[in-house]
């Protein structure tokens, strides 16, 4: 009977080292030596294309983080642009591998539409747009507005809520894309425009003629938990791009960076050998070479460095971190325990 305590602290351990069948996705992703990620149309600082055609963003770094921990090279990641129409479309039917594209996580998305969340890589919520010289301070002020959305989004079922909530009256503008959104805005059409506050941000410096001419009022009418989404039925998958993110944040938190990720491979700290593959088990588990989070950091880098690049002080954009910053910060980006 002694045998029994030590066998029980022992299964943890054992539990780690079973080696992960091959799902169908990652078995997809290997065969056609590529991963297919769906991303934003263009919202600059997320997903956009630059000048040479290539996706740039926090949502395209994901990608390409997701294509160095399972093909072992970052620029194995096809992007292939998705409106909101399409975007849940072309993951049901396999024509991506992953969401990554501005896409709330939701109850019915994740039931109704047969998906499964793989962590939230930016905390939004909800803002709205209106022309500096309307006067417009705050949020009530809408009252009787016209106001620009999209449709079949969280934003248009977000702002019935608050309207009635509130018991004001405003009339919902519905436009196809967030092209015709701005085009219908900057024509006059729509008094404000309403969508994720960080999409407010990065369409006033990227799409606007005079960005200085625009505020984003500063209610939030909604939580917006933005993050991959993968589908149901493959949990070694979903796994491995939960895990992807949390290796990320997880990296920030430990400082290692792109710069710095090979001398911290000699750190004696069991954490860091965990998390880049010294201490051997967790690639396996996953189904992945051991230095999987390696190469992530490596020809990526860490949450933090991603985010300065495309949204924070590095970018036009310059969003503070807020509720995106570490934990240790008074943020919300909390890696779980890689043991």
């Amino acid at each position: 009977m002694r045998l029994l305590p030590i066998l029980l602290t022992l299964l943890p351990s054992l539990a780690t080292m079973q080696p992960a069948l091959a799902g169908p996705t990652l078995e997809g992703v290997r065969a056609r030596g590529e991963l297919v990620c769906g991303v934003n149309t263009g919202v600059a600082g997320f997903s956009a294309p630059d000048a040479k055609g290539e996706f740039q963003g926090l949502d395209a770094d994901f990608c390409r983080a997701i294509a160095a921990a399972t093909l072992g090279d970052a620029a194995k990641a096809r992007f292939m642009p998705t409106t909101y129409q399409t975007r849940f479309v072309a993951l049901q039917s396999g024509e991506v591998d992953v969401l990554a594209r501005n896409v709330t996580q939701t109850l019915s998305r994740d039931t109704a539409l047969g998906f499964n969340m793989a962590g939230v890589n930016f905390y939004d919520g909800q803002g709205f747009m209106v022309p500096k010289a309307s006067g417009i301070l705050a949020a009530k002020q809408l009252d009787g507005a016209t106001v620009c959305v999209l449709p079949g989004s969280t934003s248009e079922l977000n702002l019935g809520d608050w309207s009635r909530r509130e018991k004001i009256q405003v009339q919902p503008v519905v436009l196809s894309s967030m092209d015709e959104m701005t085009a219908a805005y900057q024509s006059g059409r729509c008094d404000s425009m309403t969508t994720d506050a960080s999409q407010l941000a990065a369409l006033r410096v990227s799409a606007l003629r005079a960005p200085a001419d625009h505020v984003i009022l500063p209610e939030r009418i909604s939580k917006e938990p933005l993050g991959p989404m993968v589908r149901h039925g493959d949990e070694q998958w979903r796994d491995i791009v939960f895990w992807t993110l949390s290796a990320m944040i997880e990296a920030e938190e430990m400082g290692i960076t792109r710069a710095n990720v090979v001398e911290m491979k000699a750190s004696t700290d069991p954490n860091i050998q965990r998390l880049l593959g010294v201490t051997p088990g967790f690639g396996k588990a996953l189904g992945l070479p051991e230095d999987w989070a390696f190469q992530v950091i490596r020809q990526v880098g860490n949450y933090g460095e991603s985010f300065a690049r495309h949204l924070g002080d590095g970018s036009a954009i310059g969003l503070e971190r807020g509720h995106n910053n570490l934990w240790t910060r008074g943020g919300l980006m909390y890696a779980l325990p890689l043991r």
